[in-house]
């Protein structure tokens, strides 16, 4: 049984999001809360399996009761966030504190509307409850191996993936659940005449602009939400706008970004399978594709015409994963070339050689 609380200031909201959990045999919601204080007292009490916390509330906010549980009563939280530039930058902040995913909602939130995000919001319940472990845990980034000497002195050494060797000229990315602060810590560490980085991050329209500008705002490469017509090159990262795909096409010498909504029925916009696919057309050998943390399967047939298209693959390891869905089917199918834990897969980024 998972037991759940509910913290939100709209009653129409605690009562719909109780029914909708409730509605899965499995889940029971041991109580309700009208804002952040009220909800963090519950959460001490109770010591539930999952919570979904609303970011704007009176008194003491989302954003502050977040920060009280993840330091005092560590457990996976699940934003309910509005689709506006404000509710983008609160959840993208929520996300960095440590809420594992987000639910978004409209502002115009009718009953209709709360039927509609039912099994995402069950579905992302589960995922989350899934792998509490890592809450409050620190990732594991590394491993400990015996270094040989008079002393047998244990030490701590980075993973690596050597890609010095391959001439990699483009790094595709797929990621969805857990994935924003992981996206952000890789993006960072990369210097500033790094090979182009392409992201399919899911994610809604209202939120990709905003975290690539975060991004970008302290990265020695460019990070910004991709246009059609960019041209694809060194020192840039382009994220996937939401709601559209990215691709990219090759004439001469010149690559070119283009957003389309084409294939319309695609499972996710943006979609991993579709960008990497677009990049192993187009960059062959020379693609190195990352699949990162993830519910469900995309970026699995992408990624099989890109080992088929000679290109190297790296899959994020379990143990650093929010949600091991994306890597787990791309290391049952024999894909990657690594598996690594983020620390490894920055420290494999880091020996492409220019």
């Amino acid at each position: 049984m998972i037991n759940a609380i509910v913290i939100d200031d709209s009653a129409f909201m605690r009562k719909a999001i109780t029914i909708m959990l409730e509605s899965d045999p499995n889940i029971k919601v041991l109580a309700t809360a009208r804002d952040g204080k009220e909800g963090f007292e519950l959460v001490r009490q109770h010591r539930p399996d999952v919570v979904t916390l609303d970011i704007e509330m009176p008194r003491t906010n989302g954003l502050e009761c977040l920060d009280m549980i993840m330091n005092e009563a560590p457990t996976p939280v699940l934003v309910i966030s509005s689709l506006s530039t404000k509710g983008a930058e609160t959840t993208l902040t929520a996300l960095e504190k440590g809420s594992m995913d987000y639910i978004p909602k409209t502002k115009s939130y009718v009953a209709i509307d709360i039927v509609n995000i039912q099994d995402e919001l069950l579905q992302k319940i589960k995922a989350v409850v899934k792998t509490r472990r890592h809450i409050a845990v620190e990732k594991r980034f590394t491993k400990t191996i015996s270094k040989v000497n008079d002393n047998a002195v244990k030490e701590e050494i980075p993973e690596v993936f050597n890609l010095a060797g391959y001439p990699i000229k483009c790094v595709a990315i797929g990621v969805s659940t857990g994935g924003p602060p992981i996206i952000h810590k890789i993006l960072n560490s990369l210097p500033a005449d790094f090979p182009p980085v392409l992201v399919a991050q899911h994610m809604p329209e209202q939120f990709t602009g905003n975290f690539a500008d975060r991004i970008n705002s302290n990265s020695e490469i460019t990070v910004k939400e991709a246009e059609t017509g960019d041209i694809i090159s060194k020192g840039n990262a382009y994220i996937a706008k939401g709601g559209k795909h990215l691709l990219v096409s090759r004439k001469g010498y010149r690559v070119t970004g283009l957003i389309t909504r084409s294939p319309d029925d695609a499972h996710y916009h943006p979609s991993a399978d579709i960008l990497m696919n677009s990049v192993a057309e187009v960059y062959g050998s020379s693609a190195l594709g990352l699949i990162l943390t993830g519910m469900g399967k995309d970026g699995l047939e992408g990624l099989k015409i890109l080992k088929k298209n000679g290109g190297k693959i790296i899959a994020q390891d379990e143990q650093s994963c929010v949600v091991f869905g994306m890597p787990k089917v791309a290391i049952q199918q024999n894909l990657p070339d690594a598996i690594l834990s983020v620390e490894g897969i920055i420290s494999s980024l880091l020996t492409i050689t220019s």
